[in-house]
């Protein structure tokens, strides 16, 4: 029997007029909060072990967040003993959660820059979770099971099916079925005490949390946030101190809207009148995924379902920008590479569902610039180091139309973001950009992570294996079968779990069919076309450790995420942005309108005759 600890802490890092992260748009800004924000952890310790599994609702983890919260608790609870190994955070990926937790810059353009009292918030409420659990620890039983939504119910639509339908390992299907191409199970583990009393419980489901759009200026956990509110509100009257975390699946490519409506510029969940709507579409797509938590959690009657009480960790780091891949995982082809992250215009277009960006019309120039760069890359450069360079990048970027650069800092074809030829007044973010290339936020560091962690946690039959990337429905497919063959049936472990969003965040995961498609996701499947082959080729090879006896294992850790200085941190902290200053006027205008109302009602009343 495991000891099994719960705890919760309040994450809600709110900053008036600053950008949110999940949509990287300037004008997506905090003006109010609907509901707190919280990471949820469930601790498991046996008598060599535990483990700490933390959820968070948020736009995604930064290795900021794990390496802040890790240098706290080694500060002023080193007697608890966490690392890299044992402790995992993974993220429910609501768009409505602030931005300005990164150090690295290009997921700070929107907001604009760091902003260290979010950054604070965040790291310390997850403590506050992490110490909740180790308080209350019981001793507890985990078990295991899985259900399914049925075809007719509203809830993940495939939002990209042509690329899709590009696979070789699935049946084409229209657009009107595209809710048939998305995984529709439901993995939850229960956690039991040793009276029979409900701790709590965890589940994976793939669906985006982007039920509110980003026209919706409220912080907000949004659908998955609402499914764990109503399921720990269910639970609470037995077990007052009961846990519910609803994590996120292959979600990559899964949207809970499919309502279309011409005078609007995305589609809609099931409420799609006013764009207040969005928030009763949240609403029931959370009240759906708890139903479905429900139903799975009570039909685990029966012991056969306990997973038992191993647990173990291990962690990787990885240069996903500098891969060759093996031959074997990439259908025998040889050649296949990763390079450094590159965005496409893609990317900038955004999700024609989630959330256009970028006009079409400066996409189409866009895409001409694109190719007028590798054009000159290709025909002109003559040093041969940097000729090879370029055509390591092409070959893996492959259709990829390249608008930003993250080692390089290149936007198109300026080498600085500075003398990008669009004027930053033309387009607020671009104008970030060159606010910080100014500030020499860009000198050393790359604008995403490069190293990556990928990390597989064991509770007990179980592997649950964290990631930090977006993966799409048939990419998930593919590394979940890659994980099953190199574990099921090995030292036990009968279960693979994947975990996205955990630990830190680099982008997508396509297949390479669907990358040559070109749509949001492979824009923004940032290491190139062969990014799924090397992910399982890096993973496999971690499971192979994760059998091995520990003092056996080889987890290298020379390689690791760079290090970011205080004086680096200072250029791309945050300040107010155009929006915020627009915002701030509108305020003191209404205040002043406000005001004179309040004062011109006053006059009208008249003295009491005495």
């Amino acid at each position: 029997m495991l000891k099994i600890g719960v705890g919760k802490g309040d994450i809600t890092a709110f900053h008036e007029n600053a950008a949110m992260l999940g949509y990287a748009m300037f004008h997506h800004i905090m003006k109010d909060v609907e509901t707190p924000l919280y990471a949820r952890t469930f601790l498991f310790k046996n008598a060599q072990t535990k483990i700490c599994f933390v959820n968070c609702e948020l736009g995604f983890i930064t290795p900021a967040i794990k390496k802040g919260v890790l240098k706290e608790l080694k500060k002023y609870h080193s007697e608890l003993d966490y690392t890299q190994e044992n402790l995992l955070i993974s993220a429910q990926h609501t768009h409505c959660a602030p931005g300005g937790y990164s150090y690295y810059s290009l997921y700070n353009t929107a907001v604009p820059g760091f902003i260290h009292e979010v950054y604070e918030k965040i790291v310390s409420g997850i403590i506050d979770s992490i110490l909740m659990a180790e308080a209350n620890q019981k001793n507890g039983r985990i078990y295991i099971e899985q259900g399914a939504f049925e075809p007719e119910t509203t809830i993940s639509f495939n939002r990209s099916v042509k690329a899709y339908n590009r696979n070789k390992d699935v049946e084409p299907v229209s657009f009107a079925d595209r809710h048939l191409a998305t995984d529709r199970s439901m993995t939850l583990l229960k956690m039991v005490d040793e009276h029979g009393v409900e701790i709590g419980s965890m589940n994976w489901f793939a669906v985006h949390t982007t039920s509110l759009s980003n026209n919706f200026y409220r912080v907000c956990s949004d659908n998955k946030g609402y499914a764990a509110k109503y399921l720990e509100r269910d639970k609470q009257s037995e077990n007052k101190d009961y846990l519910g975390i609803f994590a996120q699946g292959n979600c990559g490519d899964v949207s809970p809207k499919w309502i279309h409506n011409p005078k609007h510029p995305f589609q809609r969940g099931k409420y799609e009148g006013k764009y207040s709507d969005d928030l009763k579409s949240a609403k029931y797509s959370g009240y759906i995924q708890y139903e479905k938590a429900l139903e799975i959690s009570d039909q685990i009657k029966s012991t056969a379902n306990d997973v038992g009480d191993q647990l173990d960790a291990g962690i990787i780091y990885v240069d996903f920008s500098d891969i060759n891949i093996d031959n074997k995982y990439v259908d025998g082809l040889n050649d296949c590479v990763t390079s450094p992250a590159c965005m496409g215009v893609s990317m900038l277009e955004g999700s024609k569902y989630d959330g256009p960006g970028m006009h079409p019309f400066v996409g189409f120039f866009a895409r001409g610039l694109s190719k007028l760069y590798r054009f000159n890359q290709r025909m002109f450069v003559r040093d041969q180091v940097k000729k090879e360079a370029y055509l390591r990048k092409f070959k893996a970027q492959g259709v990829k139309d390249i608008a930003l650069e993250s080692v390089t800092h290149r936007i198109f074809m300026a080498k600085h973001a500075r003398r990008f030829l669009i004027p930053g007044w033309i387009d607020e973010t671009i104008g970030n950009i060159k606010y910080f290339d100014v500030q020499g936020a860009y000198l050393l560091k790359p604008w995403t992570p490069q190293i990556l962690p990928l990390q597989i946690i064991r509770l007990g039959s179980i592997a649950i294996c964290g990631f930090p990337f977006e993966i799409t429905t048939i990419a998930g497919k593919r590394l979940q079968k890659t994980l099953e063959d190199a574990l099921i049936g090995k030292n036990g472990f009968e279960h693979v779990i994947l975990c996205p969003y955990s630990n830190a965040y680099s982008g997508y995961i396509t297949t390479t069919e669907e990358y040559q498609e070109q749509m949001y996701e492979a824009g923004h499947c940032v290491f190139g076309q062969w990014s799924l082959n090397a992910l399982q080729q890096t993973f496999h090879s971690l499971a192979g450790q994760m059998l091995l006896p520990i003092e056996e294992r080889k987890l290298s850790h020379d390689i690791l995420p760079p290090d970011f200085t205080e004086e680096e941190i200072e250029k791309i902290k945050h300040f107010e942005s155009a929006t915020a200053r627009k915002e701030k006027k509108k305020t003191e205008k209404k205040m002043r309108r406000l005001e004179k109302h309040a004062l011109k009602m006053n006059k009208r009343v008249k003295s009491p005759k005495i």
